[in-house]
């Protein structure tokens, strides 16, 4: 898959995606449309490593987990794949070859609702790319901590984090109002902060606010088997790290990302 740089035209859900440690992608009938999913997942970037044709970085996968496939890391953030670049340029003993193609290495930007295509036209094919996610650390960290400050016992957390602010446990989630319209839209956060800036918005109106943490997995289910209406008004706000990377987008491309203020 060449890596294309497209960017959905609104602010889009973050059905989010594929996780675990690879997302191969079996899809049930779905509750929203293919297309639908896909131009919510397009709002969020995420960043493959590349060579200089725009071809991901990949290795083969062992026979007997999946013949002739191959898998792609994918990281959610910029800073994090350019980081494994460097990594890589670092490693000493490197074979002319290895150096020279380590030098061509780049991190491109696409978006999520790009690999859900790729995966959808793919699922049917042996020798089909896989993608396993990288989530951020200090995500994982913060997601980890909200559990046990919730009573659960966790160890590790192997999806991608996501973020929803409730008005309560017992209650629904925090919905805001985008300045544009008086459209109300439920935001799904990629960002522990981004979620405690809007819990501190609404704590003192509702002390037993909180932010609920989200298995990535679940939400890609929830769209695909769930068939109510508020589904259509969640949304995923990317991370601080990727508004910032989409403000140097030409206009044209670039999605409205930022998160809105609670009605």
């Amino acid at each position: 898959m060449k890596a294309l740089v497209r960017w959905g035209a609104t602010l889009g859900l973050v059905g989010s995606t594929l996780l675990g440690s690879v997302f191969v992608g079996n899809f049930p009938v779905l509750a929203l449309s293919e297309q639908q999913i896909k131009e919510k997942l397009d709002s969020v970037p995420v960043y493959l490593i590349t060579n200089e044709q725009g071809l991901p970085l990949s290795r083969p996968l062992p026979d007997a987990q999946k013949p002739g496939g191959s898998v792609t890391g994918v990281y959610m953030s910029r800073q994090e794949a350019q980081s494994f670049i460097k990594e890589l340029e670092g490693v000493q003993g490197k074979d002319p070859k290895m150096q020279q193609m380590v030098k061509s290495l780049q991190v491109t930007a696409v978006p999520l609702g790009v690999i859900y295509e790729q995966l959808q036209q793919s699922k049917n094919q042996s020798e089909r790319l896989l993608f396993a996610f990288k989530p951020v650390e200090q995500e994982i960290k913060g997601a980890m901590e909200l559990l046990r400050q919730s009573g659960q016992q966790v160890n590790q957390f192997t999806s991608v984090p996501v973020f929803a602010v409730r008005f309560s446990p017992e209650q629904g989630y925090v919905p805001i109002q985008l300045t544009a319209d008086n459209e109300q839209l439920i935001p799904l956060f990629l960002s522990k902060q981004d979620a405690q800036g809007l819990l501190s918005q609404v704590k003192s109106k509702f002390p037993k606010a909180d932010i609920q943490v989200i298995d990535i997995d679940g939400v890609i289910k929830t769209l695909q088997d769930k068939d109510d209406a508020w589904l259509k008004q969640v949304v995923l706000v990317p991370s601080q790290e990727s508004r910032e990377y989409i403000k140097t987008l030409p206009t044209e491309n670039a999605p409205n990302t930022a998160p809105a203020r609670p009605r």
